[in-house]
């Protein structure tokens, strides 16, 4: 049977979105812009346009809801969907703060649906074979994982919604830092220590350019993590340290440069590792699967890779790192 699906929130990622639906059936779409609902909604023949999402959640020909909102408005759209028994993909970092997010874990549980939060960085070809490579067992046990990831903005970045605190809910860290946070708990396990500092260094606005992280686990093995939006020439850089090894991703395709996986293997005798390069200059096809694996996971019933309990995790940390720095995350 075929999927069909909702879209709330008709921007670049819910445009997004909706290329990557497949073959998945798109029958409706609200925006609190109706053109830009209108919009999207042409482009896929009998889809209908709602500037009100609540009458989207509630259609008995929905089967699932993408919510692609500002961050203000995933929680509250998560929670109506789920109320009304559907199945969520929903943007991160699907809530501004955990408490807000704690509500719609509830509720997802107690109505059985699938919820998956939009971590489709771990959906990047890099990202799969460095997670096969790591459950092969062949970097031995980890050490620890260091990251950097960071954009330069664009002229008014400073006056867009990501910079207003009630509407964002925080600054770099929230935004691109989850998925570094997410990423490096996919790796190492819990984080059970954290530290780290924000600071607003070049944009005047009211929410961080930068965050840096040291996160630690049960085990003693730390989390290295930087996110900035102060970094003039895109980058992506996320290294995981075994025993006997090393996984180092560059790159996310685009602006990012070529997508590449380094596998260095330590050698007995040590010295200069054994290395193997892997490129992926195609499409980034990561949205596409990570909608197939939503998907697949409502078709089976199972939870998702990168779900509201990933999501919780990465939230209780922005949250940490915020209370450290005197600036609480939105109510």
């Amino acid at each position: 049977m075929v999927m069909r699906v909702a879209i709330v929130g008709c921007g670049l990622i819910g445009h997004k979105r909706a290329r990557a639906l497949g073959d998945t059936k798109l029958v409706a779409v609200a925006d609190v812009n109706r053109a830009r609902a209108a919009q999207l909604a042409s482009q896929c023949p009998g889809c209908a346009a709602e500037a009100d999402c609540r009458h989207v959640v509630a259609r008995a020909d929905v089967d699932a809801v993408i919510v692609a909102t500002t961050n203000d408005a995933l929680a509250p759209v998560t929670l109506a969907a789920v109320r009304h028994g559907k199945h969520v993909l929903v943007e991160k970092p699907a809530a501004r703060s955990p408490d807000e997010l704690a509500p719609v874990l509830a509720a997802a549980r107690q109505a059985g649906v699938v919820v998956k939060v939009g971590f489709n960085h771990r959906f990047h070809p890099a990202f799969r074979k460095a997670r096969e490579i790591f459950e092969s067992g062949a970097l031995g046990p980890l050490l620890y994982v260091r990251s950097r990831y960071g954009h330069g903005g664009r002229p008014g970045y400073d006056r867009e919604w990501r910079a207003d605190p009630a509407v964002a809910g925080g600054g770099e860290l929230l935004d691109q830092g989850v998925h570094l946070i997410d990423l490096a708990r996919w790796f190492l396990g819990d984080f059970v220590r954290v530290q780290g500092r924000i600071g607003t260094y070049f944009w005047k606005m009211p929410v961080e350019d930068n965050g840096f992280l040291m996160l630690e686990t049960h085990r003693g093995q730390v989390a290295w993590l930087h996110a900035s939006c102060t970094e003039w020439k895109n980058l992506f850089c996320f290294e995981v340290f075994g025993r006997d090894g090393k996984l180092q991703i560059d790159g996310l395709g685009g602006s990012y440069g070529v997508e590449r996986l380094t596998h260095y293997r330590m050698l007995p005798q040590m010295g200069p590792p054994e290395t193997t390069i892997w490129e992926y200059p195609g499409e980034d096809d990561s949205w596409k699967l990570e909608f197939a694996h939503f998907a697949e996971c409502v078709a089976q019933g199972r939870q998702p890779s990168g779900g509201l309990i990933d999501a919780l995790a990465a939230l209780v940390v922005v949250g940490r790192v915020y209370e450290q720095s005197a600036m609480p995350l939105a109510a």
